[in-house]
């Protein structure tokens, strides 16, 4: 685990109504690598990542307690900007979901959002982002067609692509590559390795093999509890936890 940690997660638990989703959990995410979120459905792994966002904040009848701490400041105190999070903070989902225009706008989309009127410098913004995302050479010469045109897995590095427009630190992927096949899938996971010399990625997965292949950290969730979290080799090949074991090995899940 590199040394600097990216996000500090403190006590924290999560309720949708009198549902606890998230129970006390403590983990420290660190900078510049991917960590991999695994465990059975609905164990709070995709609400967890909501979490890091704000994103829960638009469901009715939410509580949060604890602390999730971005570089020094904790999310949920009453100053943080959520729009200025959600630009820190980016998230791909698990469909892809372009917007209805052309492939120019879905990118240019956020920065436009942020202010950015001037159309060299969005140019440029798309650009870099199409390229940061590995699409640049397959779309550079349809900018102006319609984003919905494009394959499933182009659409996933679309989505990659608005996502980095506006300059995130962190990424959020939410089985990113769960409807792609697997050519697609592999694309993603060869981009998500490249992204994570300048982001920091937190993915959840059905995929243990996708685990495995692309993160550095790993975090098993059960029941809104987080059971075992640490190095991805160490998790897969030598867990601390029988449940661990158990689910790796495919016992249950």
């Amino acid at each position: 685990m590199s040394e600097n940690v990216k996000i500090e997660i403190k006590d924290l638990n999560f309720y949708y109504d009198d549902f606890q989703a998230l129970k006390n959990i403590n983990m420290n995410i660190p900078e510049n690598e991917i960590t991999a979120l695994i465990g059975p459905s609905g164990c709070g792994k995709s609400t967890f990542l909501r979490v890091i966002n704000r994103m829960n904040d638009l469901i009715d009848h939410t509580k949060v307690k604890g602390e999730v701490i971005i570089d020094g400041q904790n999310l949920y105190s009453s100053e943080v900007d959520v729009v200025e999070l959600r630009k820190k903070v980016g998230m791909v989902f698990q469909q892809p979901n372009p917007f209805p225009k052309t492939i120019f706008d879905n990118v240019a989309y956020g920065p436009r959002m942020h202010g950015e009127k001037n159309k060299n410098n969005l140019e440029q913004i798309v650009e870099e982002s199409l390229r940061g995302a590995a699409l640049w050479g397959e779309v550079k010469n349809r900018l102006y067609q319609p984003a919905l045109d494009l394959s499933g897995g182009q659409q996933q590095r679309l989505c990659i692509a608005r996502a980095l427009a506006v300059k995130p630190e962190i990424l959020l992927m939410d089985e990113p590559a769960s409807a792609l096949d697997p050519v697609a899938t592999a694309k993603i996971e060869e981009l998500m390795a490249d992204l994570a010399k300048n982001y920091t990625i937190v993915i959840v997965t059905h995929s243990m093999q996708q685990a495995a292949r692309v993160s550095n950290e790993t975090g098993f969730f059960l029941m809104g509890e987080v059971i075992e979290y640490g190095e991805t080799g160490k998790i897969f090949e030598n867990p601390n936890d029988q449940r661990t074991e158990d689910y790796i090995t495919g016992r249950f899940g």
